[in-house]
């Protein structure tokens, strides 16, 4: 069956160093801050985490937007939780083949994946074609060209979100809190 949805990969940069650097404990630790984290990110913008992946993650969602948002958010976040660490993150929109109910075969699932490999720290990429609607406070960067393995060159987007100004409209609630003015 043919779906299209929006894809996420998120990576913890610079954990290998970091487990080798400060052992096994201290990476757990900052893995499981991360899991929950991403856990409650992925409630709050209505997406599902689809499969870990060591010290990243896939995400899908129905809606572009809500995978930004959460993108961003994670970006956001990660500045303190996961500090000294940060993550770097790759989105891809496009129809793909949902496989026996329970995975996702396709291109969009790749290239995804493929630009979280390629950013850089605190790097959210996109391809531009893929680009619909930003939402409010959401801007995006020109970003050179990026050549990815099996996909060849890609035009992409560096995505960054303008912090929310002194509290506006935030009454602190859950459902109101977001990385960007909305």
């Amino acid at each position: 069956m043919k779906v299209e949805r929006t894809f996420v990969f998120v990576d913890l940069s610079g954990f290998t160093k970091y487990t080798a650097d400060n052992g096994d404990t201290a990476a757990g630790n900052i893995l499981t801050k991360f899991r929950a984290e991403v856990r409650d990110v992925a409630a709050t913008w209505g997406i599902r985490v689809d499969k870990w992946l060591g010290d990243g993650c896939m995400i899908v969602s129905v809606e572009q937007d809500m995978a930004i948002g959460f993108a961003l958010d994670m970006q956001k976040r990660c500045e303190d939780v996961c500090r000294p660490l940060t993550v770097r993150v790759g989105l891809a929109t496009g129809e793909v083949l949902m496989f026996q109910g329970e995975d996702y075969i396709g291109t969009s699932v790749n290239l995804a994946s493929r630009l979280c490999d390629v950013a850089e720290n605190n790097e959210v990429l996109m391809p531009r074609s893929d680009l619909r609607r930003l939402p409010t406070g959401v801007t995006e960067n020109n970003h050179s060209p990026v050549v990815l393995r099996g996909l060849g060159e890609v035009e992409v987007v560096n995505l960054t979100a303008q912090d929310k100004i002194g509290g506006n409209n935030d009454t602190g609630e859950l459902w109101t809190r977001s990385p960007f003015v909305a």
